[in-house]
This record gives structure tokens, C-alpha cells and sequence, in this order.
């Protein structure tokens, strides 16, 4: 029985893609917060202690126990699960307890029960030291068989492979599990610590922005909702960029939020339509001060099982970015830089090298693999030439080749991104403006119409604004952007020339918006840090969607209630509004 146990109990604190004891033997600790307060677990509610903090000290009291039947042996004892661990249960074997073991017995698997009964001490050679509970067991005195659970679609077992549609489809079940658990007590845990870091410690406000709003220009396509008024609609808010810049308007100085944010983005795969932001803006305040609260931010809430962070981060500038890693968001826990190499072959006689450098801003760039020859193999090699050959229109092929050379070396066994190692990066000096996609001819905003130009750049603006730098930063994390955000433009002709002169914007959507920084608007900054992403990261998760407790598939799809769904026509009469459902072929050729 102990090998069994202890088996069952590595397993279940084990959870998948990790290597922490934390999970069920650390709940409490990782619940308390700055002011080492232990919340206690049990208040007004029918149990008297939870299944995972019975210890060695609590020998011989009367506790009632409330959760799920997690296994059952031979029906002399099971296993007791709730969210804070495990708790072995005797189940009672005289002729006395009949109904108390008919209970126990009979009731399915995951059932939920209500046990109580006295904490006593298990039997010689019958401890789990793998188990913070292995050392007691409960003898049971009544049981009541709170509801009953029908066959499962699924086993509660992180190490119990299931598919991540069946997951979503049942995600009230996939919640349960360990890993799941982790992941969302972490993100409160964390998300806990931030509002206290902020609020606090650092007088934040937190001020919640409207989620029905009106349509902004430029940046991601937003969710569109209709109103009783013909013709008229509301925008979901991509994220509360405007009104935490009218917030400074009205003086509130340090506002924060932990936002909800929409985008309408289609099929993305690792996206989102909603989202969580960390969300943050300030009055009278420059780069270097935002980067600062960003770091303290993340410093003061970094889970405490992991190594703490060393603050201030690194900084690169974009040129350099895309120079050395062929990305903006690089991921410096490996080397491997990008090298130009042209001037070796300005003299070579090879047709192609020549061709590349006759070109304008034409270079030849290479990637070093260390130790490439001794682990790659032929195939591998085959592999990276299709994959540039792919991509070779693309100006982050260099970037992308960096991290498919990385992925092959990695499949070779060659450690090169230590998922322990968190290696963060501020990115500054982005341009302010880039050639729109369909005509590179006009310019739109490399991040959003708000942000301030670079003080040195200034002048450029009315003349060469694509050399323009911004004042944007972004901060990545292990090659991922977790957070974005700028010094905003807070002069109002300033801010009518980019959106008219420049971007050529409809300045009237934003009419309000100017007109608030004509009254005297302080100069502003701040940013936005992505809940979900940073979670994912921090959690090793495998997807953001493994650390938002309700996710949509990558189709944007709710699997559990299948949403998005029809409404019938009688309802939609009231927003004047109607279907035009896409014609199959043979119907749009009888239309014709």
C-alpha cells in the first residue's frame, strides 16, 4: 500500500512540463500574502479544515473533511481530494458503520463527500513522506454523499493525456486538475501582489473604464456590438488607451487597472479575442521612470519558488534588435547572434553573394552554430535550407532561422534556452511611424497614433517623418513581448498633426480626445502589461490558454456552451439589423 500511495502521490505533485514540489505541498504558502498573513481556509463554510494542511500536530482532533473521492483501495480506504492536497480516509469495516461504509464504497469516482471523523496516525511502515499529508490518515465516523458523479469523459490526472478540444469542451473537469490549479492560484497570487505593489506602496488608483466604447483608428480590428439607435454602433475597447490618458487629464496621476481588452484577430493560434492587461499610466513621469515601476512591479510579485529577479533589466535599442537577432522581441537566454559579414565578400567572384550586394542596402549575414557540425546531421541541414528558402521573402528570415537552428540543436539534446533561466529585455527606440503593407507609400503608427516622437527626432516629423524614433519600449521575456507602452503626445496640435498630417485619420473620432488636451493636460506615460502571456511563461505552460480559467479555442470558439451563437431574426429587429448568410455556388449563380 505504500509504494502505491506514494506512486499515485509523485504523480499527482508532479504536474506536467515541470519540476517543482510546490504544487500541492506549498498551497498554503503560496496563498499568503506580503504581510504573511496564513488566510484561513475553512471560515464560514461546512468543514472544519481542508484535506491538504492536516499535519502530525493535528493528532487526535475531530475534523470534517468536504471534497472528491480521488481514488479507492480495495474499499478499506480512499483518497480525499479538495483544492488545497490529498488526505487519506479509512473507511470504517464493522457491522456499526455499515451505512457510513456503504457511503464510501458505493459512490463513484470524483463524488463529492463530507467526512468527518478523528486524525490519527498511520501505521508502522505505512507513512508517505511524498505526501504533506503521509503521515496521518483520517478514521472515519459519518460520511454523507454530498452529490454523485457520473462517468467521467475524462480521468483527473495531469499525466493522463487529453486532447486540448476535449479539455475546453469539459473545462469545468480540466479545471480540477493539479496543474490547473497552480496555474490560476499563481495568477491571483500574483496578480494580488501587484495591486498592493501599486496601490499600496505607490498610491495607484484603480479606476475601471467603460467596456462599451466607440470605434478607434489604426492599430487591431475591434469587436463591433450594435446599439437600439439605426445605424449606430459600440467598439470593444482593444485595450483603455484613451480613457487612462483622459484619467491623467483629470488629474488622477497613477491610475491602474487589470483591463479587460477585445480584438477581433480571426484565427490566431497562441491569440486571445479577450484578454487581460496590467494596465498602467502616469502623470509628469519620463522612460526611464516607468521601466523602473515596471521592474520593482514584477520584482515585488515574482512567485517565491523561483529565483528572484535582478533588477534594472537590459536595454537594446530596435536597430540593434534586428541587427543581432532579426526580431524585436529577442530571446537572450541563448547566443548565436546574427553577423553581417558583407565586406568579406565585396570582392567575391560567386554570382548570388554578388548579386545580393549589388542591391540597395543588399548585405550577406550569417548565423554561427556552435558545435553545429558535431550534432547536426544532414537532414538537418536539408531542413534549414527549406525553411529559408521558404521564408526567404520575408525580412525576418534571420530571426526565424536563429530559432529554427535553436529548435533542431535542442532536438540534438544541446541545452540552449534553460526554461529556469528568465531573461528579461527593454527594446527602445522603435520608429514611430512604418510603410503600410498595402502602399508603402503612406505611413501608419508602428504602435498606436498616441505615442511621442523622440525628443531629438522632433524635427523631423514635418519633413522625414518615417526617420522618426519613438518613444515606445517594450519589454520582453524569453523572446516574447509581455508588455508595450510609451510617453504620450500630450500637445493637442501636436497630436492633430500625426493623426491628420501624417497617418491621414478621421481626426474627428478623436475630437474628443484633442479637445481634452487643450485643458491643460499634464505630460503623460505609462504601459500595458499581458496578464495571460506573462502567466504562461512564468507557469511554463505550454499555451496562454492553460492559465485563463475559461479560453476560447484558436478559432475564437467557447467549446463548452459553443459560443458564438445564432440569435434568432425577432431579436435582432430591435438593432435594425439582419443576417446576409453567404450564398452557395449554385444559388449566387442563379442571382447572376
Amino acid at each position: 500500500m505504500f509504494c502505491w500511495l506514494s506512486r499515485l502521490c509523485g504523480e499527482l505533485s508532479t504536474p506536467t512540463r515541470r519540476t517543482t514540489q510546490l504544487i500541492w505541498s506549498s498551497a498554503a504558502r503560496s496563498m499568503v500574502l506580503s504581510s504573511q498573513r496564513i488566510p484561513e481556509l475553512s471560515s464560514f463554510v461546512a468543514r472544519t479544515n481542508t484535506c491538504g494542511e492536516l499535519r502530525s500536530s493535528h493528532l487526535g482532533q475531530e475534523v470534517t473533511l468536504c471534497g472528491w473521492i480521488q481514488f479507492r483501495r480495495q474499499n478499506i480506504f480512499l483518497v480525499l481530494r479538495d483544492f488545497h492536497g490529498l488526505v487519506q480516509v479509512v473507511i470504517p469495516q464493522d457491522e456499526s458503520a455499515a451505512s457510513v461504509k456503504k457511503i464510501l464504497c458505493e459512490a463513484p469516482m470524483e463524488s463529492v463527500v463530507q467526512v468527518s471523523g478523528t486524525v490519527i496516525s498511520r501505521p508502522p511502515g505505512q507513512k508517505n513522506p511524498k505526501m504533506p499529508t503521509g503521515e496521518i490518515e483520517i478514521k472515519v465516523k459519518t460520511a454523507k454523499l454530498l452529490n454523485s458523479c457520473k462517468k467521467l469523459p475524462f480521468e483527473i490526472k495531469d499525466f493522463m493525456k487529453k486532447t486540448e478540444t476535449l479539455r475546453l469542451q469539459y473545462r469545468y473537469l480540466d479545471l480540477r486538475s493539479v496543474q490547473m490549479q497552480y496555474n490560476l492560484r499563481l495568477r491571483s497570487q500574483m496578480v494580488m501582489k501587484m495591486r498592493e505593489y501599486l496601490c499600496n506602496l505607490h498610491g495607484f488608483v484603480d479606476v475601471e473604464t467603460p467596456t462599451l466604447f466607440k470605434r478607434t483608428p489604426g492599430g487591431a480590428k475591434e469587436f463591433v456590438i450594435p446599439s437600439r439607435e439605426p445605424g449606430k454602433f459600440y467598439s470593444l475597447p482593444q485595450s483603455p488607451q484613451q480613457f487612462k490618458q483622459l484619467l491623467m487629464v483629470g488629474g488622477l496621476d497613477r491610475y491602474f487597472q487589470v483591463a479587460r481588452c477585445y480584438r477581433d484577430e480571426g484565427s490566431r493560434p497562441d491569440r486571445q479575442p479577450e484578454f487581460t492587461q496590467i494596465d498602467i499610466e502616469m502623470s509628469f513621469v519620463d522612460q526611464t521612470g516607468v521601466q523602473s515601476l515596471i521592474e520593482g512591479l514584477l520584482q515585488y510579485s515574482w512567485p517565491s519558488d523561483k529565483d528572484p529577479l535582478v533588477v534594472p533589466f537590459p536595454s537594446m535599442p530596435f536597430a540593434e534588435a534586428l541587427a543581432s537577432y532579426g526580431t524585436d522581441k529577442p530571446d537572450t537566454r541563448f547566443g548565436m547572434k546574427i553577423v553581417d559579414i558583407s565586406d568579406m565578400f565585396r570582392n567575391t567572384e560567386v554570382g548570388f553573394l554578388q548579386d545580393a550586394l549589388s542591391k540597395p542596402q543588399g548585405t550577406v549575414k550569417a548565423i554561427c552554430i556552435r558545435k553545429g557540425a558535431k550534432y547536426l546531421k544532414r537532414k538537418d541541414i536539408e531542413s534549414i535550407r527549406k525553411f529559408a528558402a521558404d521564408h526567404f521573402n520575408e525580412c525576418s528570415l534571420m530571426g526565424k532561422l536563429r530559432l529554427e537552428c535553436a529548435d533542431l540543436l535542442e532536438a540534438r539534446g544541446v541545452v540552449l534556452r534553460d526554461p529556469a533561466l528568465f531573461s528579461f529585455l527593454w527594446v527602445v527606440d522603435f520608429p514611430l511611424f512604418l510603410p503600410k503593407e498595402e502602399n508603402p507609400q503612406e505611413l501608419e503608427s508602428a504602435h498606436h497614433p498616441f505615442t511621442a516622437p523622440h525628443p531629438s527626432d522632433i524635427h523631423l516629423l514635418y519633413t522625414e517623418p518615417h526617420k522618426v524614433r519613438s518613444q515606445h519600449y517594450d519589454l520582453v521575456l524569453n523572446g516574447n513581448e509581455i508588455g508595450g507602452g510609451s510617453i504620450r503626445i500630450h500637445n493637442s496640435e501636436l497630436q492633430h498633426y500625426v493623426l491628420d498630417t501624417v497617418l491621414k485619420e478621421d481626426v474627428k473620432l478623436l475630437s474628443h480626445l484633442l479637445q481634452a488636451l487643450d485643458y491643460g493636460a499634464p505630460p503623460h506615460g505609462g504601459i500595458a502589461l499581458g496578464l495571460d502571456r506573462l502567466m504562461c511563461l512564468v507557469t511554463g505552460a505550454p499555451s496562454i490558454r492553460d492559465v485563463i480559467a475559461f479560453p476560447k479555442s484558436f478559432r475564437g470558439h467557447d467549446l463548452m456552451s459553443n459560443a458564438p451563437d445564432s440569435i434568432p431574426p425577432e431579436e435582432l429587429k430591435p438593432y435594425h439589423i439582419q443576417v446576409s448568410w453567404p450564398m452557395d455556388a449554385e444559388t449566387e449563380r442563379a442571382h447572376r
